[in-house]
């Protein structure tokens, strides 16, 4: 094999592993204790269509990057790289070599296959970035946080309040949405609303999970992370209007990013996304509001 064939040869193993990279970090499961950055560099790179799946502009870039770097490769060294297959093929070790490469290849097609399947879910709306004005009665609200106490919106009489709808296995925006929000109340100061986070998994989100889930989160003291029995939690997000789809092979679960904002009048005010920045738009809108 000539050095040329050697070297085009290296260079299609390099594709091979940067596709198989950008694959992996485009869909494979995240826990809950998965760094933000990592979930913050999902969103970026590949979008969220509010299935734990890239959005359509995810997937161009994942199909379309192996098949760039191929094309180009095959253009510029076309005959190298002939030349390296035609080699490995002649001999039994790249042939086992060639072999067990198509073995990984469809094996790695079928797993992200079933992926994509176990996701499918209704589509959602998201909201956008900049807050949704509104007026309207919260609905009612009697869950448990993380240390076993009863939370209930009454209790935050004359106080502002976000209420955001989150859960622990989530694979993707949740752990951005959560610290975006605890980022947007440290940016607010003294006008931070109070914090509370319903989750939309009580199936494994239980009461005695919660502080477990609210550690790996590096919840701030006051923030509530909130849950009861299944009934009940189903009640709390039918009343609130949740969109979600749960999998019952997998439990992920399709939602849309949605936070409310609560005044100190007691009235929804704005529907969020969950950015920090619809948060503190929203906050600051409030107090001009208040102010007049």
């Amino acid at each position: 094999m000539s050095r040329r064939a050697g070297l085009a040869l290296l260079a299609s193993g390099l594709i091979v592993v940067i596709t198989g990279s950008w694959w992996a970090l485009a869909l494979w499961p995240m826990p809950a204790a998965a760094p933000v950055w990592l979930a913050r560099a999902r969103e970026i790179c590949f979008g969220n269509a509010g299935d734990g799946l890239p959005d359509p502009g995810g997937w161009v870039l994942l199909v379309g990057e192996p098949l760039g770097m191929a094309a180009l490769l095959l253009t510029i060294w076309g005959d190298a790289v002939r030349e390296a297959f035609g080699a490995l093929s002649r001999r039994w070790p790249g042939r086992i070599l060639l072999g067990a490469s198509g073995a990984g290849l469809l094996l790695g097609m079928r797993w992200a296959a079933q992926r994509v399947a176990d996701a499918r879910g209704e589509p959602f709306e998201t909201v956008a970035s900049a807050p949704v004005r509104l007026d309207a009665v919260p609905p009612p609200l009697r869950l448990l946080d993380q240390t076993g106490d009863t939370i209930q919106l009454e209790q935050y009489a004359g106080r502002p309040v976000v209420v955001a709808f989150v859960y622990g296995h989530c694979e993707t925006v949740c752990p951005v949405i959560v610290h975006d929000l605890i980022a947007g109340t440290a940016r607010l100061g003294a006008k931070a609303p109070e914090l509370l986070l319903i989750t939309l998994d009580p199936w494994r989100d239980t009461p005695a999970r919660l502080a477990t889930i609210a550690a790996a989160w590096e919840l701030p003291a006051g923030a509530h992370l909130l849950s009861a029995d299944v009934p009940q939690v189903e009640a709390v997000l039918h009343a609130w209007g949740v969109g979600r789809s749960r999998n019952a092979t997998t439990g992920e679960i399709v939602h849309p990013r949605l936070a409310f904002l609560i005044g100190e009048s007691g009235r929804i005010t704005a529907r969020l996304d969950g950015r920090a920045e619809s948060l503190i738009a929203a906050v600051e809108r409030l107090d001009q509001h208040t102010a007049r």
